[in-house]
């Protein structure tokens, strides 16, 4: 998934939809986020920009209790693709680089073979 505005706006709503209330705060967070579990907010670091707040969501999706059965059609399969199996597009994505990689070749030696 590509860290796009619009991604980052998937990811949060996605969290709202389990019940927790997404706020952006300053704050001396040293993972970057702050869980209030009695009320089910989640502080993130304000001054983190798109990347980092993507990621940050995506940890605390993976560490909060979800209901399965209250998630909607559409958020449940997205909650599988970033969650359940985000193994499965990096490993496709590193092979696909893997392939545009050359394989260099050896330089012939330009020394000559002594013997002595």
């Amino acid at each position: 998934m590509k860290y796009t505005k619009h991604n980052l706006k998937k990811i949060q709503d996605l969290l709202e939809e389990v019940g927790y209330t997404v706020r952006y705060e300053k704050g001396n967070f040293q993972s970057g986020y702050c869980l209030v579990e009695t009320k089910r907010v989640a502080v993130v670091n304000r001054f983190y920009d798109t990347e980092g707040r993507m990621n940050v969501m995506l940890d605390i999706l993976s560490k909060v209790d979800i209901d399965f059965e209250t998630m909607s059609p559409d958020s449940l399969k997205l909650y599988h693709k970033l969650i359940v199996s985000p193994g499965k597009e990096v490993q496709e994505k590193e092979n696909e680089e893997s392939k545009n990689e050359e394989i260099p070749q050896e330089e012939p030696n330009n020394e000559e073979n002594i013997s002595v």
